[in-house]
């Protein structure tokens, strides 16, 4: 009778674990983040590609003539390559948020400009922080 194959998948090597831990906190605190603005802001407002202005729909339709971005497939391995992203990433959603601000009446509009704002600033103190700390 044949026993059974000892160590039949190769183990990661250390460094390659800690890298992947690193890179899944940073991932999933990232995505912490732009849960938490993106869930705060469509509590007040219904976000659609009909709030995104022209301009930021031309820019949109020419990024997804180019295909995906890089920041899709390519792990960001530095924390200023990261915080770089998050800054596009959240400054995608500023620009959405007041695009769902322009559609409320006139009354509302600025208490949401003022919300968006703040809830981008708090993501980006979060941000700035995560990058600080290292990951």
């Amino acid at each position: 009778m044949s026993q059974p194959v000892k160590n039949a998948l190769p183990s990661a090597s250390r460094n390659t674990t800690t890298q992947f831990s690193r890179a899944l906190r940073a991932a999933l605190a990232s995505a912490c983040l732009m849960g938490m603005s993106l869930s705060h802001a469509q509590m007040a407002q219904t976000s659609t590609d009909r709030n995104v202005p022209a301009a930021t729909a031309r820019q949109q339709a020419a990024e997804i003539a180019r295909g995906d971005p890089a920041r899709w497939s390519r792990e960001d391995t530095t924390p200023d390559a990261r915080l770089r992203t998050l800054r596009k990433e959240m400054g995608a959603a500023l620009q959405e948020a007041k695009g769902a601000c322009r559609a409320l009446p006139a009354a509302e509009r600025s208490a949401c400009n003022k919300e968006a704002q703040a809830n981008y600033q708090k993501d980006m103190a979060g941000a700035r922080a995560q990058a600080a700390a290292g990951g």
